[in-house]
């Protein structure tokens, strides 16, 4: 099928794009401190490790609170988050502002949306699904899906595939450098958001376009997709 009998997709990370997720992960990343004998970190400062998934989260939250511990016990704290999280996965987390009117803006152009994120997928699942989004998108893709996770090419290329789509004429929205990186190395061009979890101020992550606000995002999308 060429790639102007495809459908243009849209995809997105979650955490950071779609959905603000930092109350119920820095929580959880409290009571794991807590549990691992650690001082809760101010969460101006463990936002900012939000991005890379739920392991990578744990790490850097120990390795901040100056902790060393055995590999089996960062593995029995890393499971207990999921389990935690699990259970409080949708307690504040919430969708950004303009988010679900410029979702279905694109759905009624014709757009397919997807979601792209090194979250695991089944957590991503459930918080969509708690949130009642997840119907919304033809594809949630998580770091476990494909077999290799952002910033390989290939989960954004796997997400754009599954959807019907083609990288041609697809779309990557993020908020961090792994997601720019991302679309880089897919050659796929990316709208940055800025109220995500990035210590790199948005503007310089090197994006194709920075949008203030949801309400942008489909005249941004129209002017990015050009039929190859």
């Amino acid at each position: 099928m060429s790639t102007a009998a495809r459908p243009p997709v849209i995809a997105f990370d979650l955490d950071g794009t779609l959905v603000d997720t930092a109350p119920d992960l820095l929580n959880t990343l409290d009571v794991i401190l807590r549990e691992a004998g650690a001082p809760v970190l101010p969460h101006e400062e463990t936002r900012k490790m939000i991005g890379a998934g739920a392991k990578a989260l744990v790490l850097r939250g120990l390795d901040a609170a100056g902790l060393v511990l055995p590999e089996e016990r960062v593995e029995q704290l890393y499971l207990r988050f999921l389990d935690h999280y699990a259970d409080h996965i949708a307690d504040e987390s919430r969708p950004f502002p303009g988010l679900l009117a410029a979702l279905d803006r694109l759905a009624e152009e014709g757009h397919v949306l997807a979601v792209c994120t090194n979250k695991l997928e089944w957590l991503s699942r459930r918080l969509l699904e708690r949130l009642e989004m997840a119907d919304r998108f033809a594809v949630i893709a998580g770091s476990d899906t494909f077999g290799v996770h952002k910033p390989d090419a290939g989960h954004l290329i796997g997400t754009i595939e599954a959807a019907g789509g083609d990288r041609g004429w697809a779309v990557m929205v993020g908020d961090s450098l792994t997601d720019v990186t991302t679309a880089k190395n897919a050659r796929v061009p990316s709208i940055v958001v800025p109220f995500g979890y990035t210590e790199t101020p948005a503007a310089e992550l090197g994006g194709d376009v920075l949008i203030e606000h949801f309400d942008l995002l489909p005249a941004t999308v129209a002017r990015l997709l050009v039929r190859v």
